[in-house]
């Protein structure tokens, strides 16, 4: 037969204070740990090492745009937020940081790689149809297409840029331009700045409907003592044909135009 023995209230008492005071006791040593690193200048954040790619990007502006948010040491300084700040950077795609002991951080760049302009104001959008900005610097690539479309379209009006490209390709005919406008409607720009009207559809109908304009526009255009660039206008909104203006000429591919289309065609 077994019996417990309970402890007298104030050995119980006397086991609690103890525990509670060698808490205290820990703690006290943690706070005073931290305070002794926050304070030693060993643990000072001595710099910023920049690897990766910095093509568009300056030490000096990225200093400035991330040294506010540098507060602490090298031990308390918050990852995050230097990250942020290096991401927030004209052209910085991603960034990835990391504490470098005795003092440095280390920031490893990933910028955008440019696809085409974006609308106005210094945007464009990379291979990723992600919208960035330049901050004022398009760094040698001018000669890049320009796309543009309703907020959050990028990736679409990209998607069905590089679909008519090939299409329009092998006739000789450049694409320079895309926009999509806010009615849902396509129109291109071609090199020689030609407009051409594509009307509604995802990319894939674009392309399909490009490709017997493609086909069959320089036959039509040698017709007429002209070539492809000499092409002002072209609409490819009819049920089966198109409309096309050459300087100096306007004419119609067989096919009857659909009541939406708008009609210069004779």
């Amino acid at each position: 037969m077994s019996e417990t023995l309970s402890m007298p209230l104030d050995v119980r008492l006397m086991n609690f204070t103890a525990a509670l005071l060698l808490t205290a006791l820990a703690l006290g040593c943690v706070a005073v740990g931290v305070w002794w690193a926050m304070r030693n200048p060993v643990f000072a954040l001595r710099g910023i090492t920049l690897r990766g790619d910095t093509t568009h990007s300056s030490a000096a502006s990225l200093g400035a745009r991330v040294a506010p948010r540098l507060s602490g040491n090298f031990l308390t300084v918050d990852l995050a937020a230097v990250q942020a700040a290096f991401q927030s950077a004209p052209w910085v795609s991603a960034a990835q940081v990391r504490r470098v002991f005795p003092g440095r951080l280390e920031v490893t760049l990933r910028e955008h790689a440019p696809a085409a302009f974006w609308g106005e104001g210094g945007l464009m959008v990379d291979e990723q149809g992600q919208v960035f900005d330049t901050g004022g610097l398009a760094g040698g690539n001018a000669d890049l297409p320009r796309l543009a479309g309703p907020h959050g379209q990028a990736a679409l009006v990209l998607e069905a840029f590089r679909a008519l490209g090939p299409v329009l390709a092998p006739a000789g005919l450049k694409l320079h331009a895309l926009e999509l406008t806010p009615r849902g409607s396509w129109r291109a720009e071609l090199g020689n700045g030609g407009v051409v009207e594509l009307g509604r559809g995802a990319p894939a109908d674009l392309a399909a409907r490009a490709e017997p304009f493609a086909a069959t526009v320089a036959q039509v255009a040698g017709r007429h003592q002209r070539d492809v660039q000499d092409i002002e206008a072209a609409d490819l909104r009819y049920q089966a044909g198109y409309a096309l203006r050459l300087h100096g000429v306007t004419t119609v591919m067989p096919g009857d135009r659909p009541a939406a289309a708008n009609n210069n065609a004779q």
